[in-house]
C-alpha cells in the first residue's frame, strides 16, 4: 500500500494535465480493486452524452477510449440516480441494461467526479465480469481519486482562463482601442524585429507614414465623434485595401504607419506604388453617421529601409520627414491649381 500511495503522490506532483494524472491513478485503482477494467468518463448532460476518456484494463480490453454513448442509458446514470454506486449483481440490479448484458458486467462501481462549482464533470468507474467485493478502504480510495481528478480539471480550467485573460490583456496592450489596428507599442516592437531581420538576412521594407490632412478642422467643425469615425473608416479602408502582409498601425492622433512585408529588394516604383495606393484608399466620399463629405485624402511619406537603416526611432523619424515633405508638396500643388 505504501508503494501505491507513493505512486499516487508522484503522479500528483508530475501531472501536467488530466491524462497525466488519470492514467497512473487508474492503474493504481485497477491494482487495488480487483476489477477487470477501470475508466474515467466525461458527461455532457446538456447533449445527453457520456464519453470514455481513459481506460486501464490490464491488457484485457473491454471498453474503448473515446466511446460515446447516450447518458440516459448508462449504468452511471442509473447508479447516481438510485444512490447505489456499487453492486456485484448488475444483472439482478439493472436487468434492462443492454450494454451491461453485452459486456457481461457483473460487478459495477462508480464515483461521480464533481467540479468546485458542484457541477458533474464525469464518473470514475470500474467493471468486472465476476463478483468483486468492495472494501471500505477501496471505497475511500475511489472517492479520493475522484476528488483529485475533479480538482485537476478545475486547475486546468483555471489555467486556461488565466491564459485567455493574459492573451486578451496582451492583445489590448498591443491594439488601438478605437480603430482595432496595431498601436504604437506593437508597431515599434515589430519594427525592431524587422530591422534585426534585415540586418541578419538582408531584404528591404517600405515604411509609409500617414497623416490625415484637415483632421483638426474636422474635429473643430463637427466634433471629436466625427473625427473618431473618420479614423475608424480609414482604418477599415486600409485594412481592406492593402495586402495581408502589410502591418497597419495607429501611431498616435491622426497619424498611421504602414509597413510592408519584407522583400528581397524593392524599387522606387514599388515605394511610389505604396504611397499612391494609401493616398487613393484615404481619398473619396465619407459617410460618417449622417455627416457626408468628400475627403481629399491623407499625406503619405514612404521610405525604403534595409540593412544599416538605423534604429526604429531613426527610421520612423525619416518616414515622418518624408510625410511632411509630401504634405508641403500637396499644399503647393493645391495653391498652383487655385
Amino acid at each position: 500500500m505504501d508503494t501505491l500511495l507513493a505512486r499516487v503522490a508522484d503522479s500528483l506532483g508530475a501531472a501536467q494535465n488530466l491524462e497525466h494524472l488519470a492514467r497512473p491513478l487508474l492503474e493504481v485503482l485497477h491494482g487495488i480493486s480487483g476489477l477487470e477494467a477501470v475508466y474515467l468518463t466525461e458527461v455532457d448532460e446538456v447533449a445527453g452524452q457520456q464519453r470514455v476518456l481513459f481506460v486501464h484494463d490490464g491488457g484485457k480490453p473491454c471498453i474503448d477510449e473515446g466511446l460515446s454513448v447516450p447518458w440516459e442509458d448508462t449504468l452511471c446514470r442509473r447508479a447516481l440516480a438510485s444512490g447505489q454506486r456499487y453492486t456485484d449483481d448488475v444483472p439482478g440490479r439493472w436487468p434492462d441494461s443492454e450494454a451491461a448484458r453485452a459486456l457481461g458486467i457483473v460487478t459495477y462501481l462508480t464515483e461521480p467526479v464533481y467540479l468546485a462549482d458542484g457541477s458533474l464533470f464525469g464518473t470514475l468507474c470500474g467493471i468486472s465480469d465476476r463478483p468483486v467485493d468492495r472494501s471500505d478502504g477501496n471505497a475511500r480510495m475511489v472517492a479520493l481519486f475522484a476528488r483529485l481528478l475533479g480538482q485537476q480539471v478545475d486547475r486546468e480550467s483555471l489555467l486556461r482562463r488565466l491564459r485567455e485573460h493574459n492573451a486578451e490583456l496582451s492583445s489590448r496592450a498591443m491594439t488601438d482601442p478605437l480603430t482595432g489596428l496595431a498601436n504604437r507599442r506593437m508597431l515599434e516592437e515589430e519594427l525592431r524585429r524587422t530591422l534585426a531581420r534585415l540586418e541578419r538576412d538582408g531584404g528591404e521594407v517600405d515604411l509609409a507614414f500617414v497623416d490625415f490632412d484637415g483632421f483638426k478642422a474636422i474635429n473643430d467643425r463637427y466634433g471629436h465623434e466625427a473625427g473618431d469615425r473618420l479614423l475608424v473608416a480609414m482604418a477599415s479602408r486600409l485594412t481592406e485595401g492593402l495586402r495581408g502582409s502589410d502591418l497597419i498601425a495607429r501611431y498616435g492622433g491622426d497619424e498611421f504607419v504602414v509597413m510592408s512585408g519584407v522583400r528581397e529588394a524593392s524599387t522606387e516604383r514599388e515605394s511610389a506604388t505604396l504611397q499612391s495606393r494609401v493616398e487613393a484608399l484615404t481619398r473619396g466620399r465619407l459617410e460618417l453617421g449622417g455627416l457626408n463629405f468628400d475627403y481629399a485624402g491623407a499625406s503619405v511619406g514612404v521610405i525604403r529601409i534595409g540593412a544599416g537603416a538605423g534604429t526604429a526611432d531613426q527610421v520612423l523619424a525619416r518616414a515622418d520627414a518624408a510625410m511632411y515633405a509630401r504634405k508641403q508638396q500637396r499644399r503647393a500643388d493645391q495653391a498652383t491649381r487655385h
